[in-house]
C-alpha cells in the first residue's frame, strides 16, 4: 500500500549555503559524463550562489544536490571556481561577467565558460575525453589583456583540497593549464591535479562521430537537439542507473528509463540503449511480468498498468533502429509476461473488457481521491504494448502468442475509443478516467491520511477537477488517434485551459491545478506531449509556441530543464530536479514528429512537418549497420514530394514516402517538400 510519507522528503534548502538549492535565480545546469563520473556546470548568473561552480557526483549514487561530491558545507561550490591571484587582490567569475555555453563542433562534448576579469581573460573548457576512465578534464587559457607583464597564481579546488599554479604572462600574452578530476567512488571523494592537455581518446571520439548530427535550419532548434544529444548519454550510469529527476526522487521508473533508452537509439547510443533495456528486464520486470515504479512493486490497485506498454514499445523502437533481434529472444520470457500481465483477471472489467485499478497515470493513487476505474493511458499503452509484442514475435519466430496478442490490442483500443458507456471518449473528446460504473472521474478529494500540506490546491476547499490532462494528448502523439480526425481536434482544444493556469508566462500543467497534490507551475515534458500531438494534427503554430517558452525558461541556455516551474514546497516535498525525460520527448518531438523519421522493420517511413521559420534539414542517423542521411527542403516548383534515394520507394503520396531498408543500413535520401 503507497503510503503518504512515500511522497515526502526532508532537504530543506534554506539549510545550508545557496549552492545546495537547485533553483537559483536563472540557473541552467550543463551536464557531462561517460558512466563512470557524472559532473554539472552551474551557471547562476543574477547573484544566487556561485555564479559558475562545478559538481561531481558517482552516477552509481543517487542523492541530492547538497550530496554532490564537490558540495562544501559552509563555501558551497566557490572553491571549485578558477581564480586568479594577482598582486594580493583574488580576480575570479562574478555574475553577469559570465558566459557557458555548449562547444559545438567539439570533437566530444564540450562545455565553455569565459569570464573576464581585467586585465585577464578566463576561457575553461571542460569535456570527458575517455570512455574508459572515471575522469573528466578541465582546461583553462588565461590571456593578459594589457601591455605590461602579468605575473599571476592560477586556484581552484574542491572541498579543502587546492590546486595552484603561477603562471607568467606577458604583454598580451596566454597561459594554458589543464586539470584532470578523477572520481575515486570506493572512498566518495574527488581527486584533482593538474596534466598535460589531453586530446580526446578514440573510443570517446567515435562514440561522438556515430551519433545523430542534425541541422533544422532554425538555432533554436538546433539548440534543442545538441543539448539533448549532449546530456541525455551523460546522466546514465555504466550499469544503466539514472534518476527520474535529477537530485529529486533519487529513484527510478520503468516509463521513465524506457523513454529514455527509445531516445538514445535516435541519438546513434545503440549500446546505451540495450544497457538501459537489458537491465530493465532483468531487475525491473518480475517473472509475471510486473514492473517497478518509484524503486518499488505494487500491489494490483496500486500498479501503474502502462509501463508495460512503455517498455514493450522501447523494445519495438530498439529493434527498429538497430536491428538487433538477439535482446527479445535474450528475455523472451518477460517480454511474453510484459504482453500478459495487463491481461490478468484482476485487472479486467467484466463489463466493458477495459483496464482497472486505483492508479492513475501522474501517481495519484487512493489518498488522493482516486476511486477504481479505467485510466486512458494503461488502455491505451497496454494496446500498444500487446500490438508491439506481437510484432516482436513474429520476428523472431515465436507466434504461439502473437494472434491473441494482436486480438486483445484491437479490443482494448475498440473499448477505449468505442464503447459508449465505458470507453474515454466523452463529449467528443478523450478523457483521462472512469469509474467503473461507467461515470466520468470529474473530480477528486484528497483523504486525511494523505498528510497535504494546507497550502496546495488539492488542499484547498472547492471541486478539484481530473480533466483535461495532457496525458490525453498522446494517444495523438503516438498515432493511436489519427491526428487529422475531429477527436483530435476537440481534444487539443480542451487541453488549452491548462496553459497558464495559475502562472504566467506560458506552459501547461500536467493536469487541471486544482487537482494538484503538489506545487502548481508549468511542466515541460507534458507540454511537449502538446507539441508532439500538435505537429500530428497539423497545427505546427502551437508546437512552435511552446518550444519558444520552453526557450525562455532558466535552463534554456543549458537545454536542460526542470521537471516543473513553480514554487516547491520543499520540505516536505522535495527540491525540484532535471527530469530526462525532456530530453527523451525533445527528441521525439524534433526526430519523429518534425523530421518524420519512423523506421519499420523492414521499411524507413518519411513525412516532415517543418515548423515556422525552418529552412533546409540535414540529418545523418546512425542506422543499424550503416547511416541514414537526410536532407529536406522546400521547393515551391514541387505540387507533392519528390524524393531522390539509393533504395527502393514503396509508397509515396503528398506528405510522406515509404522507402525500403537497405540490407547494409545505409541509405542517402533527399526531400523535396511542396
Amino acid at each position: 500500500m503507497i503510503e503518504a510519507q512515500e511522497h515526502f522528503y526532508q532537504d530543506d534548502p534554506l539549510q545550508g549555503h545557496p549552492d545546495v538549492r537547485t533553483r537559483l535565480k536563472d540557473v541552467s545546469y550543463f551536464f557531462l559524463g561517460n558512466g563512470l563520473i557524472q559532473s554539472a556546470v552551474q551557471w547562476a548568473p543574477s547573484g544566487e550562489g556561485s555564479p559558475v561552480g562545478l559538481l561531481v557526483m558517482d552516477p552509481e549514487v543517487l542523492g541530492k544536490k547538497r550530496d554532490s561530491l564537490t558540495m562544501d558545507q559552509e563555501s558551497g561550490l566557490e572553491k571549485t571556481m578558477a581564480r586568479i591571484l594577482v598582486d594580493g587582490a583574488i580576480l575570479g567569475p562574478e555574475p553577469g561577467s559570465v558566459q557557458v555555453r555548449w562547444l559545438e563542433g567539439a570533437k566530444v562534448p564540450t562545455i565553455e565558460i569565459a569570464w573576464d576579469k581585467k586585465p585577464l581573460r578566463v576561457e575553461e573548457r571542460l569535456s570527458c575525453p575517455s570512455l574508459s576512465r572515471p575522469a573528466f578534464i578541465r582546461e583553462i587559457t588565461v590571456e593578459n589583456g594589457s601591455r605590461t607583464r602579468v605575473t599571476a597564481v592560477f586556484q581552484t579546488g574542491v572541498r579543502d583540497r587546492l590546486l595552484c599554479r603561477e603562471i607568467d604572462l606577458g604583454p598580451q600574452g596566454r597561459e594554458k593549464l589543464a586539470v584532470e578530476y578523477r572520481l575515486d567512488s570506493l572512498a566518495g571523494e574527488v581527486d584533482l591535479g593538474f596534466i598535460d592537455g589531453i586530446e580526446p581518446e578514440p573510443d570517446a571520439a567515435g562514440r561522438w562521430e556515430r551519433s545523430a548530427s542534425v541541422h533544422f535550419g532554425s538555432a533554436g532548434l538546433d539548440h534543442f537537439f545538441y543539448a539533448a544529444k549532449c546530456q541525455l548519454p551523460a546522466v546514465v550510469s555504466r550499469s544503466g542507473r539514472v534518476d527520474g529527476s535529477l537530485w529529486q526522487y533519487n529513484r527510478e521508473w520503468v516509463r521513465d528509463q524506457a523513454m529514455l533508452a527509445a531516445a538514445l537509439c535516435i541519438l546513434g547510443e545503440f549500446e546505451t540503449s540495450r544497457l538501459m533495456l537489458d537491465r530493465l528486464l532483468i531487475e525491473f520486470v518480475t517473472t509475471e511480468g510486473d514492473t517497478v515504479d518509484s524503486s518499488r512493486l505494487r500491489d494490483p490497485d496500486e500498479v501503474e498498468l502502462d509501463q508495460n506498454g512503455f517498455l514493450l514499445t522501447a523494445l519495438e523502437d530498439y529493434v527498429r533502429w538497430t536491428g538487433d533481434r538477439d535482446l527479445v529472444k535474450k528475455h523472451w520470457s518477460k517480454v511474453a509476461a510484459l504482453a500478459e500481465f495487463p491481461l490478468k483477471d484482476v485487472f479486467r472489467h467484466s463489463a466493458s473488457g477495459l483496464l482497472s485499478n486505483g492508479r492513475e497515470f501522474w501517481e495519484r493513487h487512493r489518498v488522493h481521491g482516486i476511486t477504481w476505474g479505467m485510466e486512458m493511458a494503461h488502455q491505451m499503452y497496454a494496446s500498444l504494448g500487446l500490438t508491439a509484442a506481437a510484432s516482436l514475435a513474429r520476428l523472431i519466430g515465436r507466434d504461439e502468442k502473437s494472434a491473441s496478442w494482436k486480438v486483445e490490442a484491437a479490443r482494448l483500443k475498440i473499448g477505449m475509443l468505442q464503447n459508449e458507456k465505458y470507453g474515454l471518449v466523452d463529449k467528443g473528446r478523450l478523457i483521462k478516467r472512469r469509474g467503473i460504473d461507467g461515470s466520468v472521474q470529474e473530480t477528486i478529494q484528497a483523504l486525511p491520511e494523505a498528510l497535504l500540506p494546507p497550502t496546495v490546491p488539492l488542499a484547498a476547499k472547492g471541486s478539484h477537477y481530473l480533466n483535461p490532462d495532457t496525458s490525453v494528448a498522446l494517444p495523438i502523439a503516438l498515432g493511436f488517434v489519427a491526428g487529422d480526425s475531429p477527436l483530435a481536434a476537440k481534444t487539443l482544444e480542451s487541453l488549452e485551459t491548462l496553459w497558464n493556469q495559475a502562472w504566467t508566462g506560458g506552459g501547461y500543467g500536467r493536469y487541471h491545478v486544482s487537482s494538484e497534490p503538489d506545487s502548481p507551475g508549468a511542466w515541460p515534458f507534458p507540454s511537449l506531449f502538446v507539441a508532439r500531438a500538435c505537429v500530428e494534427a497539423g497545427d505546427v503554430v502551437r508546437a512552435a509556441r511552446i518550444l519558444r517558452w520552453l526557450g525562455t525558461l532558466p535552463g534554456a541556455a543549458a537545454g536542460s530543464w526542470f521537471e516543473f516551474y513553480g514554487e516547491r514546497l520543499a520540505p516536505p516535498f522535495p527540491q525540484v530536479g532535471l527530469t530526462p525525460w525532456t530530453w527523451a520527448e525533445m527528441v521525439f518531438l524534433l526526430v519523429h514528429h518534425i523530421l518524420g523519421v519512423r523506421p519499420g522493420h523492414d521499411h524507413i517511413r518519411v513525412r516532415p512537418r517543418f515548423l515556422p521559420d525552418m529552412g533546409p534539414v540535414q540529418a545523418s542517423f546512425r542506422f543499424r549497420r550503416g547511416r541514414l542521411s537526410l536532407e529536406i527542403k522546400h521547393d515551391r516548383k514541387v505540387k507533392t514530394i519528390r524524393v531522390e534515394s539509393d533504395t527502393e520507394t514503396l509508397e509515396q503520396g503528398r506528405e510522406e514516402v515509404v522507402l525500403a531498408c537497405p540490407e547494409t543500413g545505409n541509405l542517402k535520401v533527399q526531400i523535396a517538400l511542396p
